[in-house]
């Protein structure tokens, strides 16, 4: 073997090595971050799914109950318990909408007053995040940012094909 294949395999090993670390560290990282807010639902009373309901209508909302229900994957039967549960605890408002055809059509609002609660929970993580992103450059920070973007990316694509199944 020349020493120019023997760096280039020493190369794509160490390449190999590092895409699995990335990989292992995006596991942890969903580990903990599901351990967090399984915390966080249990000093609100919420299930995990109604932080990931409300967390998508915080940010794609107003939604519709059939939106919600397929931007989070879930039958409407089952959405429709969460919104109960969620409008019971006073996180979010069923509003009529005038503008649809359906009179019975109703739009769910996050109810801002709520969410303070949840936010300063979540503020220990929110403080060490802006401590890590502290010791980036800019640039840095722009390629995390868009190597983030794309990893939702390749999760939202694989979910929607095991959706199409």
């Amino acid at each position: 073997m020349s020493s120019k294949s023997f760096l280039d395999h020493g190369a794509a090993r160490r390449r190999r090595r590092l895409t699995v670390e990335v990989k292992q560290s995006l596991r942890e990282l969903r580990n903990q971050l599901s351990l967090l807010n399984h915390r966080v639902g249990a000093r609100i009373e919420l299930k995990d799914i109604d932080i990931d309901c409300l967390d998508l209508i915080s940010q794609h909302g107003p939604l519709s109950p059939t939106a919600l229900a397929r931007r989070a994957g879930l039958h409407p039967a089952t959405v429709t318990g969460i919104l109960d549960r969620l409008q019971r605890g006073g996180w979010v408002k069923r509003e009529r909408d005038p503008e649809a055809a359906d009179r019975r059509a109703v739009t769910i609002r996050i109810l801002r007053d709520r969410n303070a609660e949840m936010f300063r929970l979540y503020s220990g993580m929110n403080t060490s995040m802006d401590e890590i992103c502290a010791d980036y450059t800019e640039a840095e920070l722009e390629l995390i940012a868009g190597f983030l973007r794309r990893t939702a990316g390749a999760g939202r694509d694989a979910t929607d094909e095991l959706a199409g199944d």
